[in-house]
């Protein structure tokens, strides 16, 4: 394709005027170049525009936002969601012999009496289950039959306190063994429990042997130990032998009077560790709480095991509660169940004769 004739025109006549040796002068061609690009710039436009138009959109790509953290206050507040649900009326069902009982929501429960040993009410009672920091009823049992000296000091080590989910302490903290105790048995303090276990005659691995043997000395059949504090899922029993073992553990007035204070004050070397029970039931002055333990790992569900005095009659009973639904619902499941039992008091121990508590065999 040629070039236009005005632009055939402009280079014959500098080619005549090359052929006369006279000078083109630079002006000039510049100004033929830029004709020329003027000239093609359009037909280069157009092509690029058809090939734009040809070329599909590019596809936007979409980022899944990612789902807002929850906060502190949200957390809670579904936490007290939960804990609300776990606080209405009981309810009740009608059992094979016609009677009107508790339907409990929790997956377990017992309620026996102490002096006979009788089972009053149970549900799930002998199913073996997690017990989570129940554990620690029997942890202090070895412990005073083992370790005399409760005025003795130990150092805390920092395996003690590695990973141990609740504790007051600190490596190279020098409790006293009856320190060591109260923080087992009223805050649920892990690190008290390993450490307890490792100072013991026994040492950490023998010491859980230990616990297995004095379960079975006691007659506690679905019971098994895994590790001194009930950190691990393989610490199981039963409801059944968790009310046998809070009954017989606090005969002994070392562990019974530990279990029955809501709070108490620690005086470390350098420091002061005040801790609360765990037991919302010792703060309440409407129970005579004579022992409790709770306990909590995912495994097991929310745990408790209570010694009572019943007001009406004086008699004791241990209650226990395995596998409620969250913290608020153990408790209320065990005022549920001893609200029931209290209106019953009069009829069940109409005639029973009463008989010698059972002991803690030494």
């Amino acid at each position: 394709m040629g070039l236009p004739r005005r632009w055939e025109y402009l280079r014959v006549e500098v080619r005549d005027r090359r052929l006369n040796s006279k000078p083109v002068s630079w002006i000039g061609c510049l100004v033929f170049s830029g004709l020329v690009g003027i000239g093609l710039a359009p037909t280069a436009l157009a092509q690029t525009n058809a090939t734009a138009a040809k070329k599909p959109a590019a596809t936007k790509r979409v980022v899944p936002r990612k789902p807002a953290r929850t906060t502190r206050a949200q957390r809670r507040a579904a936490a007290t969601a939960r804990e609300m649900a776990d606080t209405v009326v009981p309810r009740y069902k009608v059992d094979a012999s016609g009677e009107l009982v508790p339907d409990l929501r929790a997956a377990a429960g017992i309620i026996l009496d102490v002096a006979t040993g009788d089972v009053l009410w149970e549900e799930n009672s002998e199913s073996q289950r997690s017990i989570a920091s129940i554990t620690k009823v029997m942890t202090a049992t070895v412990v005073l039959e083992s370790v005399p000296d409760l005025s003795q000091r130990v150092t805390v080590l920092r395996g003690d306190v590695y990973r141990a989910s609740t504790t007051y302490l600190r490596r190279n903290d020098k409790p006293t063994v009856e320190d060591l105790l109260h923080l087992l048995l009223i805050a649920s303090d892990n690190a008290a429990a390993r450490v307890l276990a490792r100072v013991s005659p026994f040492g950490s691995a023998g010491f859980i042997v230990r616990m297995n043997e004095k379960a079975a000395e006691l007659g506690l059949k679905s019971t098994h130990y895994a590790d001194p504090s009930g950190l691990l899922a393989d610490n199981l029993s039963s409801a059944y032998d968790m009310a046998q073992l809070i009954t017989l553990a606090s005969k002994d007035e070392r562990i019974g009077s530990i279990m029955r204070k809501t709070e108490q004050t620690i005086q470390m070397p350098t420091r002061t560790i005040t801790v609360r029970s765990t037991s919302r039931l010792l703060r309440d002055d409407e129970y005579d709480v004579l022992a409790a333990k709770t306990g909590f790992i995912t495994r097991s569900g929310y745990c408790l095991a209570t010694l009572l005095r019943l007001p009406q009659s004086g008699h004791e009973v241990a209650l226990v509660v395995l596998g409620a639904r969250s913290n608020a619902g153990r408790f209320r499941e065990t005022q549920n169940l001893l609200s029931w039992f209290s209106s019953r008091v009069s009829t069940v121990f109409a005639t029973s004769a009463a008989a010698p508590p059972p002991q803690l065999p030494q």
